[in-house]
């Protein structure tokens, strides 16, 4: 669940100051497993805010997950990488996919 609470910061913070502390989990991670975290966290965070079931929102979140780890610059990716959520550029590549795949932004 620490996993989804951090990946859910990436999805919901609206700024650095509002972060939580950094996780050491997401260290090593490869952009695959980021873009799992981020799915997991647009999965939990995407149902509730859309009253629905995740099945639902799979196919969304799905799109969102891939375009925005897609569009990372290798600096942002390892920004993830030392903190364990989005830095504020990848945080805006990220708006731009809940925008693009439908989603609701929190």
């Amino acid at each position: 669940m620490s996993l989804l609470v951090s990946a859910g910061a990436a999805l919901a913070a609206g700024s650095t100051s509002a972060l939580p502390p950094p996780d050491p989990t997401a260290k090593n991670l490869t952009p695959y497993m980021i873009q799992l975290r981020a799915f997991d966290a647009c999965l939990v965070t995407q149902s509730r805010l859309m009253n629905t079931t995740r099945e639902a929102v799979h196919s969304p979140c799905s799109c969102y997950a891939k375009g925005t780890v897609n569009a990372m610059t290798k600096d942002e990716l390892q920004a993830f990488r030392d903190t364990g959520y989005f830095n504020d550029s990848a945080r805006e590549k990220g708006y731009d996919f809940i925008d693009r795949c439908k989603l609701k932004r929190p």
